[in-house]
């Protein structure tokens, strides 16, 4: 009998201890959708300030300047709800001034020219792999969320669940994903 006693409060103390692990399991992903959002959110503006540079370096045509600017002021005045929007706004319009014929060349012949453009490529490369990094903890946290321990048990409490964020990210020069 005592036997029987000292097996189940053994097992139900096995039992606590493996939902207080999925449990901090579970804050531990939050916290990394967090930092990873913040460091994405960091290259995002990143990637803004290096355009609105290249558009007020004189490297472009006026028109194209005017464009690039437009994208970036709405890039950083974006809300929430449009952000993703937004951002893809700014990649089709680095990719319109990247695109312009003889570009590259031009902008070698200028002093500075090549490393700012330099800048605007690796700010861009950095937004592409801060998403890419996100969304994949976004993933695992949202897959994590529907297990039904923690469904059952309301292990994630009231964190808000995480959502994709989803931009077009191509980067400049065509690498990248849409």
């Amino acid at each position: 009998m005592w036997t029987l006693i000292v097996l189940v409060v053994l097992a139900l103390v096995l039992w606590g201890f493996y939902i207080s692990w999925r449990a901090s399991r579970l804050d531990r992903l939050h916290n990394r959708v967090e930092a990873a959002r913040t460091a994405l959110d960091l290259a995002m503006v990143r990637r803004s300030s290096a355009a609105y540079e290249l558009a007020s370096s004189g490297l472009l045509d006026p028109a194209t300047s005017l464009l690039l600017a437009d994208a970036v002021r709405r890039a950083k005045d974006a809300g929430p709800a449009e952000r993703d929007l937004a951002e893809s706004d700014l990649t089709r319009a680095l990719s319109a001034a990247f695109g312009q014929p003889g570009f590259r060349k031009e902008v070698e012949a200028n002093d500075g020219g090549a490393e700012l453009v330099g800048e605007v490529d690796a700010a861009a490369q950095q937004v592409f792999i801060a998403r890419k990094f996100y969304n994949d903890v976004a993933a695992r946290t949202i897959d994590a969320r529907h297990r039904p321990l923690v469904r059952v048990f309301r292990l994630a409490g009231n964190a808000a669940q995480p959502e994709f964020f989803e931009m077009d990210d191509a980067l400049p020069d065509g690498e990248g994903t849409g």
